[in-house]
């Protein structure tokens, strides 16, 4: 009797704002993966009631068909809450098969083009002192490379004193020997984003991220007239279709692909080659669990154009305190050494989970939902 038949598919909602899908064979093997989407945990966890329906008795290995069947098959398609589900499923599928034949996900999508990953870790503080802080900690950790928010209100009318003061948030970071990635977040409208975009210049920023809203495509090129900084976005877009007309477009220098987002780690290989077609990089958003970090990874070690892989280590976007390792037994696998990550060398996503820690978590189930922020004047202000 063949085994090879999908048994069972959980989720856990992990502390701090993470969801693990584990996925088990008939024969007892198992697979790991993560579908976290950071305050929509429920939503997303919701869809498993009908991949159940669709994926109990498939044979796992067959991955792009059963991903093929996610997609497509309820006819309703793409979107951040089916595409994370369907992103946990892959992964899940990928460690599965990984560790039933004894390889490492990379080498099967063709093997390694490095030994490894270079790294960069978010950083916050209003004031530059608090910048420098945080920076030397982010040293400490063994990174070399830092992203930061560039404003935390600079909405539609900006001065040179608020100019001023970004800057001299920048220049904080880079005193403590770090390459600097800016983080707009799509708060700064677009008269603003240019002026800004082009003050930064001449600190030789890694990126400057989301400098307006994916939403706002149409506004890029005017940014990108404005400045020789490399533009960076992607974590909001969830398929190759949706990154297609930047690519098309040609505003975009950097993209960053969140692989428990849009879609798991062949989907997000695809969208990597299609831009490399563009001489685009790679750079995945991760702020997230050890799961999506180790496919994140997978996705470093055997894609051409990758440059630098975004890592969540440590207190990162008020998660409490809670570390990407506590959940992860291989802890040096995800562990920076002189800003780089080495490549997972493991089975399947090459994250060995603590099972039992996960189910003790899951007891206390999150709710995590995402901060809300105001302007001065009381008006909604973006993440």
């Amino acid at each position: 009797m063949n085994q090879r038949k999908i048994a069972r598919i959980e989720t856990f909602l992990v502390p701090p704002r993470w969801l693990f899908v584990r996925v088990e064979n008939g024969d007892g093997a198992v697979g790991w993966g993560e579908a976290s989407l950071e305050g929509w945990a429920e939503a997303v966890e919701g869809v498993f009631e009908a991949f159940r329906d669709r994926f109990i008795g498939a044979d796992p290995f067959n991955i792009e068909d059963i991903w093929q069947v996610g997609y497509r098959g309820g006819f309703y398609r793409g979107g951040a809450v089916i595409m994370s589900a369907l992103a946990g499923l892959e992964q899940a599928l990928w460690d599965l098969k990984g560790r039933a034949l004894g390889l490492p996900a990379w080498q099967m999508l063709g093997g390694k083009v490095r030994d490894k990953v270079r790294s960069y870790a978010w950083i916050g503080g209003d004031r530059p002192h608090e910048i420098g802080e945080a920076a030397a900690g982010r040293k400490a950790q063994g990174f070399n490379a830092v992203k930061m928010n560039a404003t935390a209100e600079l909405n539609w009318i900006g001065t040179n004193k608020q100019f001023d003061e970004v800057v001299k948030r920048v220049e904080a970071a880079q005193a403590q020997g770090m390459d600097v990635g800016l983080d707009f977040h799509g708060r700064v409208h677009r008269p603003l984003a240019k002026q800004l975009a082009k003050v930064l210049e001449p600190l030789g920023l890694m990126f400057i991220e989301e400098p307006l809203l994916s939403e706002n495509m149409d506004g890029l090129p005017e940014i990108a007239a404005h400045t020789s900084t490399p533009i960076a976005l992607g974590e909001r877009l969830y398929s190759r279709w949706e990154f297609k007309p930047f690519f098309e477009q040609g505003c975009v220098d950097i993209i960053q692909p969140d692989l428990s987002h849009a879609g798991g780690i062949l989907e997000v290989r695809k969208i990597a080659a299609m831009a490399e077609a563009y001489d685009v990089a790679v750079a995945p958003h991760c702020p997230l669990g050890p799961l999506a970090l180790g496919a994140c990874l997978q996705i470093a070690a055997c894609t051409p154009n990758h440059a630098i892989q975004e890592v969540s280590l440590g207190i990162h976007y008020n998660t409490g305190g809670h570390d990407l390792l506590n959940f992860c037994t291989n802890k040096e696998a995800l562990t920076p050494v002189d800003g780089y990550l080495p490549v997972p060398d493991g089975p399947g996503l090459g994250v060995d989970i603590d099972e039992a820690a996960v189910r003790e978590a899951d007891k206390d189930r999150h709710r995590w939902r995402n901060p809300i922020f105001r302007n001065a004047d009381g008006s909604f202000a973006e993440w």
